[in-house]
């Protein structure tokens, strides 16, 4: 238990900092955006709180950033677009507000990123459509209003789209029917609304598939029928298409 003692900065070497699970409270020290070798950074699961350090996007070895499960405020510093060898980034179930910095977009190698469950706000900014190789990305349990950007349909890799429990409005992209790896997609709990795409019946990986809590109309491809595990499915009342 206890604060990150600002000294930690000092450990010009150190290539992995693991502190999450304790009860370490008080703020992350910006001392740690100076750990110039640090290829992992964990401080899950802790009772951390202020702001998101922007110095840690001085961090330009770092792969993976793990700062969910705290209590951490404020908006998420547009300097960790900076990290350009990032593969996982989780900053969920914080109290992090405002908008995605659109900067998250530059982070070419991120295959992971958690935003969920925060108090975020703004649209959903299309450059995230750049992380070609993004296979999960979670941004459900915020405040996010508009349209779901349909950018997102350039995320080909993308295996797990979480965006339930926000604001979003309008129609569903037919874009996303280009997401063939998508083997979970979470839209419930928004206000979208118009016909489900004839497109999304492309999406044959898909095993679970929720939209309950919407005001979407019309019918779901009938070519989800056989992938869909019905068990973990909510369609909203919708039926198959031909049903």
């Amino acid at each position: 238990s206890g604060a990150i003692p600002p000294e930690l900065g000092d450990l010009a070497n150190l290539q992995s900092l693991e502190l999450a699970l304790n009860q370490l409270s008080g703020a992350i020290p910006p001392e740690l955006g100076t750990l110039g070798s640090l290829e992992s950074l964990s401080l899950f699961h802790n009772q951390l709180s202020g702001a998101i350090p922007s110095e840690l996007g001085s961090l330009a070895n770092l792969e993976q950033l793990y700062l969910s499960g705290n209590q951490l405020s404020g908006k998420i510093p547009p300097e960790l677009g900076k990290l350009a060898n990032l593969i996982r980034l989780g900053i969920g179930f914080n109290e992090l507000s405002e908008a995605i910095p659109p900067e998250l977009g530059d982070l070419a190698n991120l295959t992971t990123l958690v935003l969920s469950d925060n108090q975020l706000s703004g649209e959903i900014p299309p450059e995230l459509g750049n992380l070609a190789n993004l296979s999960v990305l979670f941004l459900g349990g915020n405040q996010l209003s508009g349209a779901i950007p349909p950018a997102l349909g350039n995320l080909t890799n993308l295996q797990s789209l979480y965006l339930g429990l926000n604001r979003l409005t309008g129609e569903l992209p037919p874009e996303l029917g280009n997401l063939t790896n998508l083997t979970a997609l979470d839209l419930s709990d928004n206000q979208l609304s118009g016909e489900i795409p004839s497109e999304l019946g492309g999406l044959t990986n898909l095993e679970r598939l929720d939209l309950q809590g919407n005001q979407l109309s019309g019918c779901v491809p009938s070519g989800l029928r056989d992938s869909l595990d019905l068990s973990i499915s909510n369609l909203g009342g919708l039926l198959f298409c031909g049903a």
